[in-house]
């Protein structure tokens, strides 16, 4: 082989080897995307070049992702993803689980004083005004939540209920069905009494769930949050990368040193 061609065949070789391929992903901006920034330098090591895009609401993003719009997006857990599969005829699938975010019900202190300093739910005023992400998924986990704490009873063996599911309210509570990124605005405002916030949402509204929740989620929660992805592209090789980094050693402790518990690593 002439020294010519030797040079052109190295240089193809370095080419291969460094060339920047991006990786394009949807993420809620809390704690999703903050933790996309912080493995976007491990990936760049690899040669691969992440790109973040913001979403404000938990619609667009799977939107995003079937119409090739994004290479993968990184917001929603498990059962929220199989429940828009089966509403949207579309087939997008996990690449890897990350967290959990437990999702906790916070007070508006101005009306519920004696419940934040107790945390008994006895103490709830009656006719309190709870409010619910008005999601199917996040709901049903809303009100199973106030479930378990005695607040309501449900009809068994329903997934995902709504509030039309609630056969008890010895509370006599009234339950909002809202956007879930709207919840901690109006609890802010006095509308609601108590809300059933998702962490992102929480955090993004500079609440911190171990400290500023009445009462948390099990932290068995089955609703892990994952990246989702098309499945055509579940085993390329910059997925790979991307779910490696997302559940490495140092994704684990940077997780555990941002949020103190508050988010949890799945893997």
């Amino acid at each position: 082989m002439s020294k010519k061609l030797l040079m052109l065949t190295l240089f193809g070789v370095s080419t291969v080897v460094f060339a920047n391929e991006t990786i394009t992903i949807g993420a809620s901006p809390v704690p999703q995307s903050e933790m996309l920034k912080f493995i976007k330098p491990l990936l760049a090591k690899q040669g691969y070049n992440l790109k973040i895009v913001e979403f404000s609401d938990y619609v667009t993003p799977n939107l995003a992702l079937s119409q090739k719009q994004l290479d993968a997006n990184f917001f929603q857990h498990q059962p929220y993803l199989a429940q828009y599969n089966h509403d949207h005829a579309t087939n997008l699938v996990a690449l890897t689980e990350v967290f959990i975010a437990p999702m906790g019900i916070y007070a508006n202190k101005k009306s519920e004083k004696s419940f934040i300093q107790t945390k008994k739910i006895s103490q709830i005023i009656k006719g309190s005004k709870i409010g619910v992400p008005n999601d199917p998924t996040n709901e049903g986990r809303a009100l199973i939540i106030l479930q378990a704490n005695g607040l309501i009873k449900l009809k068994a063996n329903v997934a995902y209920p709504t509030k039309k599911d609630i056969l008890a309210n010895p509370y006599q509570v009234q339950i909002k069905e809202l956007d879930p990124a709207m919840l901690p605005r109006f609890l802010a405002s006095g509308q609601l009494d108590l809300a059933l916030i998702n962490s992102n949402y929480a955090l993004a509204a500079n609440l911190n769930p171990s400290r500023d929740a009445v009462l948390l989620e099990s932290k068995n929660s089955p609703f892990t949050n994952i990246v989702a992805v098309r499945p055509d592209e579940l085993k390329q090789a910059k997925m790979q990368a991307l779910a490696k980094v997302l559940t490495s050693a140092e994704m684990a402790g940077f997780i555990q040193k941002t949020y103190h518990g508050d988010i949890i690593p799945a893997f």
